[in-house]
């Protein structure tokens, strides 16, 4: 279940979007209350909203299964064993060692991974932060664009729940991942085009639904992918952390003087959503073939000439490791 785990944590981003639209629309007619215009009372509530989950979360989070309070002993240690042996027949490695590290940086997956993540961040930054700008130029006021924001968001955020149930019910992930770029070819395609207004605010449907939609799935495929807790957090946190290089990018496609059908932006946007297809069909090209090898390799008995010291030590490289698809 952890695309679904995943997809309640980023569902509450595309959810947020929503309120975001509605609670913009409302503090929209705050302008000149207490000296201050509407903008500044976004500033003002919405942060410190943020700020005091912040300080919450601070002392109600846990950092591992084997410290959460609200668990019982029995209940710890079931979950950890689970995690611990839940793609290898003989655990993972407990301990930190530079060589995790290496080896999260030299494995070919976390940089397809970091590829397709930052392909879609980028689309997904891109529409979130423009579009009440988009919307604007369909000939609508700034507060009526804030609002309109409002049901591709609460849209995106049914898809994204029911991708990550499927996706963990069939245990594959691509399928979703490239109906997440399509939604956004789609999207895209429609908003360069000359269509009328009604037309392109259906396509910011497919812009929003298909880059929330997607993130999820790319975060627990190379989750899947990378045995050892600390390769693992070491190669997802690169995938993360570089991924989010997409937001820089995006923040500067939609000019002003692109206005109204913002091709440069729109174009740049389908450009990563190529980008995202091609390095989505390789990994999974890729992993497939791995996989049909260590097949193979398993039926001449080579899992057989490793103690499990080293099979352990192998992490995802271990003759009995499957990618997930």
């Amino acid at each position: 279940m952890l695309q679904w785990r995943i997809g309640l944590f980023f569902g509450a981003a595309s959810l947020a979007g929503a309120f975001s639209g509605l609670l913009a629309y409302g503090i929209s007619f705050m302008s000149g209350t207490g000296g201050l215009l509407s903008w500044s009372w976004i500033f003002i509530l919405e942060g410190l909203a943020t700020i005091i989950v912040g300080i919450a979360a601070f002392f109600i989070l846990v950092d591992f299964p084997a410290t959460a309070t609200f668990l019982t002993p029995e209940e710890r240690s079931f979950i950890v064993f689970t995690k611990k042996y839940d793609n290898s027949s003989v655990g993972e490695e407990e301990h930190f060692e530079v060589r995790h590290l290496v080896e999260a940086l030299t494995d070919w997956q976390v940089w397809v991974h970091m590829l397709v993540y930052m392909s879609i961040i980028t689309n997904l930054y891109g529409i979130t932060l423009f579009l009440p700008t988009i919307i604007s130029t369909f000939g609508h006021s700034a507060a009526v664009s804030n609002l309109l924001t409002v049901p591709p968001y609460v849209v995106a955020t049914i898809v994204l729940f029911i991708f990550a149930y499927w996706s963990d019910r069939t245990k594959i992930r691509f399928p979703f991942i490239l109906a997440g770029f399509t939604c956004n070819l789609i999207g895209f395609s429609i908003n360069i085009s000359n269509a009328p207004s009604g037309v392109k605010y259906f396509g910011t449907f497919f812009c929003v639904t298909g880059a929330y939609a997607a993130v999820p799935g790319i975060v627990a495929w190379l989750g899947n992918n990378l045995s050892g807790q600390y390769k693992r957090g070491a190669g997802m946190a690169f995938q993360i952390g570089i991924g989010h290089f997409g937001g820089a990018f995006a923040s500067n496609f939609y000019r002003t003087q692109d206005k109204p059908r913002f091709r440069v932006g729109h174009g740049c946007e389908l450009m990563f959503v190529a980008i995202g297809i091609i390095a989505t069909v390789v990994a999974t090209l890729v992993s497939h073939r791995v996989n049909r090898g260590r097949e193979a390799a398993l039926e001449r008995g080579e899992k057989n000439l490793r103690t499990p010291k080293e099979l352990r030590a192998m992490g995802d490289r271990a003759p009995d490791f499957r990618y997930t698809l």
